[in-house]
């Protein structure tokens, strides 16, 4: 069915067609008999292949990465599509309209997308209670930011607004510091900032842990785009302050997969197939130190069972995919996860 509704969708603008889709499985979200029918046709086919990340039991290795649906309207379809977890957000603090448009842009030939929304978000409270209205109960990570106004130096306390809101909802909360859309928000991984920001973050998530008598996991989403000076810092202060997971990666900066496209000049994240080589690196370095300590969550340019199973030996105990669903359509976590 999705071949047939591709051509429709990529006619159209990138980030129209993409409000169109996520609207859908919104509507789609609001009926059990849709969710049902859609549960038929994709995740009761999936096979079982369970596992324990962060402390939480996956049905398989396979989620949703953030930015799909990043206002929290249609967790619901999504997880009847066999996702075993799903990633919200990014969401900030107050709401922000993000980067002026166009910011999204398809690369069909590279299998690529390039965004620089800038973490267009509702903020916290009306995404909260749209995560609150799902109907299903999935496995829901809650990816949180900074605002775009916010200056860079005043960070660790939008982290703290948004960790200290979402604490009650998630299964698990994702720290993003690795957009490159938000301007400064990678200077985060620095040594000191780094530190400073993990630190106030732990104690916070200490404090509501004896609070509300449970704990909740946090992870630490990376770029792509590092040498292996900065992969040994990023490791100590993940060991140091206790973080239960790494998200490895996010979009890369780089172009030189796609040099000579027409887009290739547009400022953004890359992701897709062009960003697969350089994750799966990342993920290997970051395992090679972190040796089992901290479960790695491998992202970036899967499209397939042999890619993920890639990112796999690579040393992730999870996957998570976004741009093979734009050009593959909901089949591909089937077809993934059945041949891995």
């Amino acid at each position: 069915m999705y071949k047939l509704i591709r051509p429709l969708l990529f006619r159209m603008d990138a980030e129209r067609s993409h409000d169109l889709a996520i609207n859908s499985l919104r509507l789609v979200s609001q009926s059990n008999l849709a969710l049902n029918t859609l549960g038929k046709l994709y995740a009761n086919q999936i096979k079982s292949k369970p596992l324990k990340l962060m402390g939480l039991k996956l049905s398989h290795p396979l989620g949703l990465a953030a930015g799909l649906d990043k206002q929290g309207i249609a967790g619901d379809a999504l997880s009847a599509l066999g996702f075993s977890f799903i990633e919200y957000g990014t969401v900030t603090p107050l709401p922000q309209p993000g980067n002026p448009k166009p910011r999204l842009f398809r690369l069909p030939e590279h299998r690529a997308i390039i965004n620089r929304m800038g973490f267009n978000s509702i903020g916290l409270d009306a995404f909260l209670a749209n995560i609150q209205n799902s109907r299903k109960d999935h496995i829901k990570g809650l990816n949180i930011g900074k605002n775009a106004n916010t200056p860079i130096e005043n960070a660790i306390e939008d982290y703290v607004t948004g960790l200290q809101a979402v604490y009650d909802i998630a299964d698990y909360i994702c720290i993003n510091i690795s957009s490159p859309n938000t301007k400064n928000l990678r200077d985060l991984q620095g040594d000191e900032q780094l530190d400073a920001l993990l630190a106030a973050l732990s104690q916070t998530r200490k404090i509501l842990a004896e609070q509300r008598g449970y704990y909740k996991p946090m992870a630490l989403k990376v770029a792509p785009d590092m040498q292996a000076q900065q992969i040994d810092i990023i490791c100590k202060l993940l060991l140091e302050h206790k973080i239960d997971g790494l998200v490895a990666t996010n979009t890369t900066l780089a172009r030189g997969a796609i040099s000579g496209h027409p887009l290739a000049t547009e400022a953004g994240g890359l992701s897709g197939r062009p960003v697969e080589e350089q994750s799966t690196w990342c993920v290997n370095q970051f395992s090679q130190r972190l040796q089992g300590e901290i479960p790695i969550i491998g992202v970036g340019g899967i499209e397939d069972a042999p890619g993920a199973q890639a990112k796999l030996e690579a040393g992730a105990s999870a996957i998570q995919l976004y741009s093979s669903l734009i050009f593959q359509g909901p089949g591909i976590v089937k077809k993934i996860v059945n041949n891995l």
